[in-house]
């Protein structure tokens, strides 16, 4: 399901500029990661919660617990000898209903697992990092 949203992301729903702006990154809508990982984590955020009689109830600071929380994920995935690459297809709403999911949780983000193969290389992308002078400042 998500090889089929990224190949209609890919033939022009994402618009010229943002293919643009992905083509130094070189990504591409081939993704063998996807169906070549032993395993996928969905990971979910449930942006108000329900009670008993149905009635919603906010949950806040869900996208900041959430990312928190998948950073914490993918750092013990790593620390464990596992390699990840994080994927958020556009739109991800698919994953509701592939999953089984209500419509109070919202799709964050697929997370491929495995051990790295043999000829894995990090993307050069990925390799490009600010000095840290540009993203600390000590007062």
């Amino acid at each position: 399901a998500a090889e089929e949203e990224e190949q209609k992301f890919y033939a022009g729903m994402a618009g010229d500029a943002w293919i643009s702006a992905l083509e130094p990154i070189g990504t591409h809508s081939v993704k063998a990661h996807l169906s070549e990982a032993p395993a996928l984590i969905i990971v979910f955020a449930q942006r108000y919660g329900l009670t008993e009689d149905g009635a919603r109830f906010k949950h806040y600071y869900v996208t900041e617990s959430v990312g928190i929380a998948i950073g914490f994920l993918i750092s013990a995935l790593h620390q464990s000898g596992l390699v990840c690459l994080e994927h958020t297809p556009n739109p991800m709403t698919f994953l509701n209903q592939l999953c089984n999911r209500p419509a109070n949780e919202k799709p964050m983000m697929i997370l491929p697992v495995g051990y790295p193969t043999k000829n894995a290389e990090i993307p050069a992308a990925a390799k490009v990092k600010k000095p840290l002078s540009a993203v600390l400042s000590v007062f």
